[in-house]
């Protein structure tokens, strides 16, 4: 099965944010053959997954290297990516450093369309979870600026909103 095969069936899947949901959607149909690509300029499928850690009430996020903002862990399918949870697993690992990361199982827990700086105008990201282990140890990769822990409270005070609304999402799924 082809990534763009996968993305079609995960979304239609997905239960919640309808309207998004189509949007994605008839994205992907009008796109067959690069509506998961960053060379795709009306805007890309990306996949990201916000590391927990339940046990201790906190979430690890990036200080985005271009963005200069706090955000979970995520970007750009890469041709290697056998599915959109894969590319999301892949995304978290690299860019937090912590080996042994599981997603939350039940498929996305958010859908977030965002606009970028072009060429390209849009992200439409497919947001999963991804469980960190007990003893998970993070490292900054080359695309942050810094990794943190936060605690669930502390999130709003830090990111923006599609952030907020990831982590309660996620919290809502444990």
């Amino acid at each position: 099965m082809s990534l763009h095969d996968d993305a079609v069936l995960v979304l239609k899947a997905y239960e919640n944010q309808e309207e998004l949901r189509q949007y994605y959607l008839d994205h992907l149909s009008a796109h067959p053959e690069d509506g998961l690509w960053k060379a795709c300029t009306d805007g890309h499928v990306t996949a990201s997954a916000l590391v927990i850690d339940p046990s201790r009430g906190r979430v690890l996020l990036t200080l985005h290297k271009k963005l200069r903002m706090w955000l979970q862990m995520g970007g750009h399918c890469e041709p290697g990516d056998a599915s959109l949870a894969a590319a999301a697993l892949r995304e978290a690992t690299e860019e937090s450093g912590v080996p042994g990361l599981s997603l939350l199982p039940g498929g996305p827990v958010r859908l977030d369309r965002h606009p970028i700086p072009g060429p390209c105008t849009q992200h439409l990201d497919v947001q999963y979870a991804a469980l960190a282990p007990a003893d998970a140890t993070e490292a900054i990769s080359d695309e942050s600026l810094d990794l943190r822990w936060f605690a669930y409270g502390e999130v709003a005070d830090v990111a923006d909103e599609s952030v907020v609304r990831l982590v309660e999402a996620t919290r809502a799924r444990l």
